[in-house]
């Protein structure tokens, strides 16, 4: 009977010391959305980009993806985001989805442009760059680039 509440108490206590473990990782990393002003943006295809994910300049988080859905009048994919209210960005920002390495999660990456009005909140990003798909980028290297109707 003692080595059934030694075992239950070691248990607890190990479960305790792993959700101190668990709050103390997302409190000191940059896990968390980012609340700030909202922007929107048009893609053709996001693979692998979800709610969440971050929002980076310069590879430094800025923001974070809050939303995306599909326009069901032209089909294209509307991501919306919030943005640091620090950081303001130009009208002429463009935005890409991109990877995090060869095996890593996708982000979405902002690169300012040089106009001297602001993004406001609400605003659109009017050039933007779709997600390439690595299983196509494979399958044109593995079986060629050539297009098979061709003689």
């Amino acid at each position: 009977m003692n080595d059934n509440v030694f075992e239950t108490v070691v248990g607890a206590v190990v479960l305790v010391v792993a959700a101190v473990f668990a709050v103390y990782a997302v409190s000191s990393t940059d896990v968390g959305s980012v609340e700030g002003y909202e922007l929107n943006a048009r893609f053709e295809r996001v693979d692998g980009l979800a709610p969440g994910a971050d929002v980076r300049v310069s590879g430094i988080k800025v923001g974070s993806v809050i939303e995306q859905r599909l326009d069901p009048a032209t089909y294209q994919a509307i991501v919306r985001m919030s943005i640091d209210p620090a950081v303001r960005l130009p009208v002429d920002t463009s935005a890409g989805v991109v990877s995090d390495g060869l095996l890593g999660g996708k982000y979405m990456s902002l690169s300012p442009g040089g106009e001297e009005a602001m993004l406001e909140s609400g605003g659109e990003i009017r050039y933007t760059q779709a997600s390439i798909s690595l299983e196509q980028l494979i399958g044109k290297f593995v079986f060629g680039g050539a297009d098979s109707s061709a003689p």
